[in-house]
């Protein structure tokens, strides 16, 4: 069985998440050891800002969501800023039908988002 990953990368002190294409397909199971998998690291980083980079994904549902928001409570305790880039439109649209946008900004792109993490 295939485990998708996800790709943690820095600029700074900023951490970015990216998760692979088929990461919006993960069962639920699979999504929590991701969620261990990504967050360990991040744990130890201790990043001032998180950008969850989801160019490379279409679509999220509930389960990716769900991981989402472990990372996100799990970073706030560090005081880590967090933000969403790269969403497409139908990601967008379910961020937004969930009030999700309210919590985290959303950027077009990796480069405007870190950039706005820079600024504050």
């Amino acid at each position: 069985m295939e485990i998708p990953t996800f790709s943690i990368e820095k600029a700074g002190d900023i951490a970015i998440v990216i998760p692979s294409p088929t990461a919006e397909k993960m069962a639920e199971d699979l999504m929590l050891t991701a969620t261990d998998l990504v967050l360990d690291p991040l744990d130890k980083m201790k990043p001032s800002g998180l950008v969850f980079d989801l160019s490379e994904v279409d679509y999220v549902g509930s389960l990716f969501l769900g991981f989402l928001l472990r990372c996100h409570k799990r970073v706030k305790k560090h005081g880590c800023e967090v933000v969403i880039a790269g969403a497409s439109p139908n990601a967008r649209e379910l961020l937004h039908l969930t009030g999700l946008d309210t919590l985290w900004p959303i950027y077009n792109d990796r480069k405007e988002a870190i950039a706005a993490l820079n600024s504050d």
